[in-house]
């Protein structure tokens, strides 16, 4: 969610002026970008459509449940420590071709629905608040966590992932959390290499000058829609962010939900990224209006399976 902030700075000053061409690999691989790795001209616009929050509440994974189904979005990322994981591996299991990573969450931030770490974190644990659950606040988590509970907490939500007998194809942050610091990011690229899986990262990312091992993929972009915008110009601001985009690859977070009492009862004080907004995101990605400008303007829509062959093929 916090991404959506500097996401507005960087389609309007950043983009125009240094973002030229493609995602890339780390130094030291051949001179080919992404899309010609996966077969199509150097020139392309490849688009992954992301569903952020698999596993949040009924009405999110009834919407990305759908959305996935429809290919209305071609990846979506779990949050393993909230109550309805259940549901995602149920549904997981009927569809084992489904591009789904694991959305690796150090807080929780909604103050009337809240989830606790997948870990045993001992009491004490900088990963606990005074209720037993992950910290409210990203910042508290950058300010106070423990690389030590943060490294265990990571690998219990893949675990538990992979103990279900999901297919996992990718790892990103949930609100940017485990990528908010040096150390936090290091723990990041750790529990990729440790996993054989690829991370979320793109060249908007701070990355802290940490170094990034040969053959590691990054995204030109990763695109969301910042607070602020009314429903009657949602569609003409998701237009704006993707028209004017370079050759490259990029991927575009979408938050899908129904505007439903559950939705709107959990996030009462939360108009950013709550009932209505998600609504509205699950209004456009369905729209038949919006799926023909994708068209129309030659996106070649790709998934993280997609991209981790493209890692695994070095």
């Amino acid at each position: 969610m916090l991404r959506a902030c500097r996401i507005v700075l960087f389609i309007c000053l950043v983009l125009p002026l240094t973002f030229l061409l493609r995602a890339q690999l780390a130094p030291g691989q051949p001179d080919k970008n992404l899309a010609e790795r996966l077969g199509y001209p150097a020139n392309s616009r490849l688009l992954v459509i992301h569903a952020d929050d698999f596993g949040m509440m009924h009405s999110v994974d009834t919407a990305i449940e759908e959305a996935l189904e429809k290919h209305w979005v071609t990846s979506a990322s779990i949050l393993v420590p909230c109550p309805w994981f259940p549901e995602v591996v149920q549904w997981a299991k009927a569809h084992p071709d489904a591009d789904l990573g694991i959305h690796l969450a150090l807080n929780s931030e909604w103050k009337g629905y809240r989830w606790p770490p997948v870990s045993p974190q001992p009491t004490g644990s900088s990963l606990l608040d005074a209720d037993g659950y992950l910290p409210l606040t990203a910042e508290y988590v950058v300010a106070h966590a423990k690389m030590s509970d943060v490294e265990v907490e990571t690998h219990a939500q893949i675990d538990k992932a992979n103990a279900a007998g999901i297919r996992i194809t990718h790892l990103d942050d949930h609100m940017d959390t485990v990528v908010s610091s040096e150390e936090l990011l290091k723990v990041y690229l750790s529990t990729s290499r440790a996993y054989k899986v690829p991370a979320l990262l793109a060249r908007d990312f701070d990355l802290f000058h940490v170094h990034l091992e040969p053959g590691t993929i990054v995204l030109d972009a990763v695109l969301e829609l910042g607070p602020g915008v009314p429903k009657s110009q949602w569609f003409d601001s998701y237009k704006k962010m993707l028209q004017s985009l370079k050759p490259g690859t990029y991927e575009l977070i979408v938050h899908l939900a129904h505007n439903d009492s559950e939705m709107q009862g959990a996030t009462f004080d939360h108009p950013d990224w709550g009932a209505e907004w998600r609504q509205n995101d699950f209004d456009l990605i369905s729209s038949p209006t919006f799926q023909q400008f994708l068209k129309d303007q030659g996106f070649i829509l790709i998934s993280w399976r997609d991209i981790s062959k493209a890692q695994t093929s070095r």
